[in-house]
């Protein structure tokens, strides 16, 4: 369900300001985009570790839908519609839904055998989309196919929120085209275990020329291979996911939010982009 505060954000950040015209005239007539939204579900429960910037991710998404007309969202912080079945109450369920987004979801999420097998069967058989956002890769470690599906799990943050020094690995992606070749975000870097480039998309990743190692025990990659977006395919549908969105003033951030609003138009099929894994950029370790 939608908690009070997330729902006075969503209604905040809507709002038009007072005395503006917008507050007088009446709502433009729906164009073409409008009349055939596509439908997106967010979900953000946690059962972990409970991140601040859920609802600003959450109320990014729901704007980036109605300032596009590209989508409607359902916002929920519990687990219920995702399924197949016939929920009644006029309640929607995944047959409806074009794509699921996990904004920072956390720990074992309250899901059944026959939920997980329909949101599988969603992404694999029937071909749509998930997003996953920072904290998506810490979740649901219990359950193989997930891991699978997203491409890893979280296994720490080994620098914490730093200055994170960014290498755009293929800018012909419409997610990250608008970043330069090499870039800084202020963010906390997630790094991934059963994880491998092989099986996805490296869109963003840090330099690793350009990191401290020194009395760091959280760093567990030997490789040094630390990425910060992906795509990948998983059947039918199309993953993206990114450890970017750990803080609540990068929902603030314009590159931050074209990236997720790129990210969503992808994996609902509005635009076209690779999901075929390459090898690490020159001067990277290894290379």
């Amino acid at each position: 369900m939608l908690s009070a505060s997330l729902f006075a954000l969503c209604l905040t950040q809507l709002a038009p300001a007072q005395g503006s015209a917008s507050s007088t005239m009446p709502p433009p007539p729906p164009h073409a985009k409008q009349i055939h939204l596509k439908h997106v579900l967010v979900i953000g429960e946690t059962k972990g570790f409970e991140h601040d910037s859920v609802p600003d991710a959450m109320a990014a998404i729901y704007q980036m839908g109605h300032d596009s007309g590209l989508w409607d969202t359902t916002i929920r912080t519990d687990t219920e519609l995702l399924t197949k079945k016939d929920l009644g109450r006029n309640a929607k369920n995944l047959n409806y839904f074009d794509l699921i987004v996990f904004a920072s979801t956390t720990g074992e999420l309250d899901m059944d055998q026959s939920q997980k097998k329909d949101m599988m069967s969603f992404i694999k058989e029937d071909g749509k989309g998930f997003v996953g956002i920072h904290a998506a890769l810490d979740t649901n470690y219990t359950w193989p196919e997930y891991g699978e599906m997203i491409g890893g799990w979280f296994d720490q943050h080994p620098w914490m929120t730093f200055n994170a020094p960014i290498i755009n690995e293929d800018p012909s992606f419409p997610a990250v085209r608008h970043f330069p070749a090499a870039f800084v975000k202020y963010d906390e870097i997630y790094q991934p275990k059963d994880w491998s480039r092989d099986k996805v998309n490296v869109l963003l990743s840090l330099d690793a020329t350009k990191l401290n190692y020194a009395n760091n025990p959280r760093i567990h990659r030997a490789d040094h291979d630390f990425p910060v977006a992906w795509s990948k395919m998983y059947g039918k549908g199309r993953v993206f996911y990114s450890t970017l969105g750990h803080t609540e003033e990068s929902w603030n951030d314009p590159d931050i939010r074209k990236m997720y609003f790129e990210a969503i138009k992808w994996a609902l099929g509005m635009t076209e982009g690779s999901t075929a894994s390459h090898p690490r950029p020159a001067g990277q370790p290894g290379k």
